[in-house]
């Protein structure tokens, strides 16, 4: 569905999630005019797919209130894959109703972290994934659906998660509709070995279905993490832009890898991820004019580029 030219050179794919998973980690409730401003500014900036909303009752999160109108205005521009978190059924009706091109479902490997996230067993989790998948094919049967395995790299509610288990639990994911399924390090416990050797068996499992990493800085290995993963042959990576977000049913999970120097890195290395980096850097503006006084992160926009500075072709 990334149909604008700059991106069909694309050798990774930078799916930005600042607008659903960092505004609903953060207190304070960004204005709708402010996000669909800040969503037009990433647009601009070459960003492919951006993780817009999630549906969810706007009780438990009212950041996330207005998440059809502003997938209804997200799918107006060119060339966007515009995607939805839905935790359920209901969640993915709407979604779907809004227009997402793209649904994707938190399926959590540890127990406890999926009760406290989405009151579920990751058993119950499957079966939801199974009844997305029959009503998306049986209504919108374009609209992909992802599985992304939360906790895969361990849980700061129960520790350790055991690797078999979020392997087992990917494989069931697909074997329900799940056309992609990737592994996040939703609490930033991953370690570069532990990345490889996790995504070389889903890869090896699933072969195409195998997906995005999204990784946390939390420890500060987020930009090691996702080489480590990229090396193992991953070509979607989550960010978030100024390193907003987290997860607000996962304690101490801080920071998600920041978009601008995942960007940075990629250009640097000669590997094309379709973004124009001083235009990237330009939207910090629109989310800190909406989040005023919100922290943002990213040592590229702090240090600037370097002299001499040459992005791959765009």
């Amino acid at each position: 569905m990334t149909s604008v030219d700059s991106h069909q050179q694309a050798a990774v794919l930078i799916s930005e999630v600042g607008p659903r998973d960092g505004l609903q980690s953060v207190d304070a409730t960004m204005p709708t005019a402010d996000k669909l401003r800040w969503i037009d500014a990433l647009h601009a900036a070459g960003l492919g797919e951006i993780e817009v909303a999630s549906f969810v009752p706007a009780r438990l999160l009212p950041q996330m209130a207005d998440a059809a109108e502003v997938v209804r205005h997200a799918t107006m521009l060119p060339g966007l894959t515009v995607m939805a978190l839905v935790p359920n059924r209901r969640g993915a009706e709407a979604a779907l109703a809004a227009g997402a091109h793209k649904l994707t479902m938190p399926v959590s490997a540890s127990r406890a972290h999926s009760l406290a996230n989405v009151r579920r067993t990751p058993e119950e989790m499957v079966e939801e994934v199974r009844a997305i998948a029959a009503l998306r094919d049986g209504h919108a049967p374009e609209v992909r659906l992802e599985a992304g395995i939360s906790t895969a790299f361990g849980c700061t509610l129960q520790g350790r998660v055991d690797e078999d288990e979020v392997i087992r639990l990917a494989v069931q994911c697909a074997e329900a509709g799940a056309q992609e399924v990737g592994l996040s390090d939703t609490v930033g416990y991953a370690n570069p070995a532990q990345v490889r050797r996790l995504f070389r068996r889903l890869r090896s499992e699933l072969g195409e279905r195998a997906g995005a990493a999204h990784m946390h800085n939390t420890r500060g290995l987020g930009l090691a993490n996702c080489l480590a993963a990229f090396e193992e042959g991953v070509t979607t990576f989550d960010a978030s832009l100024g390193g907003l977000g987290g997860c607000p049913y996962a304690p101490g999970a801080s920071g998600n890898v920041v978009t601008e120097d995942l960007v940075f890195m990629f250009e640097s290395m000669g590997v094309p991820t379709g973004i124009d980096l001083e235009a990237l850097i330009a939207a910090r503006g629109p989310l800190m004019q909406g989040l005023p006084g919100e922290p943002v992160y990213g040592m590229t926009p702090e240090a600037g580029l370097p002299k001499g500075f040459a992005p791959t072709a765009h």
